[in-house]
């Protein structure tokens, strides 16, 4: 997916790029795999904000995805590869023996007019669909389930993709895109390939304005407010924290603090955990 600049000719796309959408061949979704996406702006059940900077956007349709491949023996054809405004990965339209259709995840190399299958006894190849225990050693995988028979819900973005490193017993252990390995149920599908679109973390968006059509509203760095508003704010200038870490606006640990409950029953399937990030979050120890 080559990405497209632009001549400086206004500010905002000075800084600006955009996909090319060179592989997208229909700009109009099938009707019958769309439904209306109600938008919860960061509101919890009760309606107030539980997840701040949220809200507006331009409206979506829901294209509804295939995550089960439970169309088993059953080969479908690739009708279309369209764009998906609910995800960063494209989907595909597939047309299965029996006339109905679906919408897959777009793997890298999977092509209008080519033929996937779903099954245990399906060949190694892009875009097909098997259960762990029948991929070889070394098949990089994506649409990885955790439960058997619920869908896939690991390796799912753009350009993310699943190694599968060892297998031993019921489990198969795989190598995850955040560097994570752990094991997964020998039963659970994955499909080969690695999610397609690997450019799209090269994307610059190049003003506020295209945040705001992506339901992002904007955000204050605590430093530059007052203190009661944050407790990086007040001071003269540009002053410190004056803490010994960053926290967020309610006082708690920020950047780094591990949040993952450790009494999660699937923690003992964890081999080795996810490398920690070198990167400081935004505006560093004044954020």
């Amino acid at each position: 997916m080559p990405i497209r600049t632009f001549r400086p000719y206004t500010p905002g796309v000075r800084q600006a790029s955009v996909a090319d959408f060179a592989e997208i061949t229909r700009s109009e979704p099938e009707k019958s795999l769309t439904s209306y996406k109600h938008r919860r702006k960061g509101r919890n059940n009760l309606g107030r904000i539980t997840c701040r900077h949220r809200g507006g956007g331009h409206k979506r349709l829901y294209r509804k995805i295939d995550f089960k491949r439970d169309k088993l023996g059953m080969t479908a054809e690739v009708l279309s590869i369209e764009y998906d405004p609910n995800r960063n990965a494209r989907i595909s339209l597939v047309q299965y023996e029996d006339g109905e259709k679906r919408y897959i995840i777009t793997p890298v190399g999977l092509k209008v007019g080519q033929t996937i299958v779903a099954g245990p006894d399906s060949p190694i190849e892009v875009g097909n669909a098997l259960p762990l225990a029948n991929m070889p050693l070394g098949t990089t995988v994506h649409n990885i389930e955790l439960v058997a028979g619920r869908g896939a819900q690991m390796a799912r973005s753009a350009g993310s993709g699943a190694e599968v490193v060892a297998k031993e017993g019921n489990y198969v252990t795989l190598k995850l895109p955040s560097t994570e390995v752990r094991k997964v149920r020998k039963e659970c599908m994955a499909t080969i390939g690695s999610v397609g679109n690997s450019e799209h973390r090269n994307l610059s968006l190049g003003k506020a304005g295209r945040k705001r059509w992506l339901g992002r509203r904007p955000e204050v760095r605590g430093s530059v407010m007052n203190p009661v508003d944050h407790p990086h704010g007040g001071g003269e200038g540009r002053a410190p924290i004056g803490r010994s870490g960053p926290v967020t606006p309610w006082g708690k640990p920020a950047l780094g603090r591990k949040t993952r409950d450790k009494r999660k029953a699937s923690t003992k399937l964890i081999v080795r955990r996810r490398r920690k990030s070198s990167k400081r979050g935004r505006g560093g120890r004044n954020a």
